[in-house]
């Protein structure tokens, strides 16, 4: 190939490209993540247009967010009224300084209704044809948490919905636990197991596998945001453990009745 000095913008993002001098094919990505976003789309495109497809099915272009063309959520949604509703009385809490516990109040309202419209979108997302791999990435998520998080998952069982109400307080208790490790209470780990569990873990496995993973990516620095779903009728929280030099993620399994029948830690891959 020839010499070159060319420069060029990105053919996903549109960034200007750094200057490029010498020799070599031309480059048309700034970087490894558009390059993988220009190769699902081709992929998504080349899916669409495999014989047999039926085209009135099939969505027809990819939403850099989320969304439903044609049956987006209108201002008469109760969804939509009730953001409108809590975002109002939060600025009006908000311009008034002598109460601020009121404005926390209506902070967690606005909260809750955000949640609300955010499965409201995901649902209208998933009628329009679009797969949990598209919500996980606008979400910025693996297709599977986003399941977990705004899935309704069929027990097979009894061909019923499954009950997603996580146990209450099982969010707070994981991350407890989990810090417990950090701390080296572990027989203040121990006790918060099931009789089962108990048989099978001693603190001395505790520590060995708490020190082997020091080993690998040194001092725990802070914790991630948890996520709590129902996995049958047990209640799973995953808190992402951000250390040194990598990360895992805490695995603390419920019982409807409270107890800790499972606890784990997994090393993600670097």
């Amino acid at each position: 190939m020839a010499d070159s000095a060319e420069s060029g913008t990105c053919l996903t993002c549109g960034r200007p490209l750094p200057i490029r001098h010498g020799k070599g094919r031309p480059r048309r990505y700034c970087d490894a993540r558009c390059r993988d976003t220009a190769r699902r789309e081709r992929e998504r495109r080349d899916r669409q247009n495999r014989p047999g497809v039926k085209k009135s099915l099939t969505v027809g272009r990819r939403q850099e967010y989320i969304d439903d063309e044609g049956s987006a959520l209108s201002a008469g949604d109760p969804v939509v009224a009730r953001i409108g509703e809590a975002a109002d009385r939060l600025a009006g809490e908000l311009g008034s300084p002598g109460r601020p516990r009121d404005a926390v109040t209506a902070a967690r309202d606005l909260a809750a209704a955000a949640n609300a419209a955010l499965q409201a979108a995901v649902d209208r997302a998933r009628a329009a044809g679009h797969s949990w791999r598209d919500i996980g990435e606008a979400l910025g998520t693996s297709r599977q948490a986003a399941f977990q998080r705004f899935g309704h998952p069929v027990d097979p069982r009894t061909g019923e919905p499954m009950d997603r109400e996580v146990l209450p307080g099982a969010v707070e208790r994981a991350v407890t636990i989990l810090g417990w490790f950090n701390e080296g209470r572990w027989p203040d780990v121990i006790a918060e197991l099931d009789e089962n569990l108990r048989g099978r873990l001693d603190p001395g496995q505790l520590v060995a596998g708490w020190t082997r993973l020091a080993a690998m990516s040194g001092r725990l620095e802070r914790a991630g945001e948890p996520l709590a779903f129902r996995a049958g009728d047990d209640t799973m929280v995953e808190v992402p453990l951000l250390f040194e030099a990598g990360d895992a993620t805490g695995i603390v399994r419920f019982t409807s009745d409270g107890k800790v029948a499972g606890l784990g830690i997994r090393r993600e891959s670097t």
